[in-house]
């Protein structure tokens, strides 16, 4: 007999470096999940590929207390920033522009994001891509 799905939460956590306290803990102890269980599954799963980076992760909750989670590619502006090597982009971005970002960059930020995204393209996540970048105040150039 298959398990009942009880609960769907979603949380972002640092790749291999989650630990039990708040924020992770408290919202994993609502959902009725054993967090010591889910840190270790979610720091071993991320320590290769994704260590350091910030991680969605949804969560499924089932009636006897399982659960299993599934893990994303890191949110479109950290990738972006991490691309140009900047802390944050421009708070007012149609006055100041934060920097700037390459063609082929985003392209390389397109194709890493292509699993989450729903564009059935490489051209049209380019072009979510740099409404992103638009909307950080980096620019984009050829």
């Amino acid at each position: 007999m298959a398990k009942k799905l009880i609960k769907q939460v979603k949380v972002q956590a640092i790749g291999g470096k989650a630990t039990p306290a708040p924020p992770l803990g408290p919202v994993l102890g609502q959902a009725g999940i054993n967090i010591g269980e889910f840190v270790n599954q979610f720091n071993e799963k991320t320590r290769e590929n994704q260590m350091g980076d910030v991680v969605p992760v949804v969560i499924r909750v089932y009636d006897d207390r399982s659960f299993d989670f599934i893990t994303k590619v890191s949110p479109m502006s950290r990738l972006i920033l991490k691309k140009i090597g900047l802390k944050k982009g421009s708070s007012k971005n149609l006055v100041s522009q934060a920097g700037s970002i390459t063609k082929a960059q985003v392209k390389e930020v397109a194709e890493e994001k292509m699993p989450d995204l729903n564009a059935g393209s490489i051209e049209a996540a380019m072009k979510i891509v740099e409404g992103t970048c638009f909307s950080m105040g980096i620019k984009v150039t050829d």
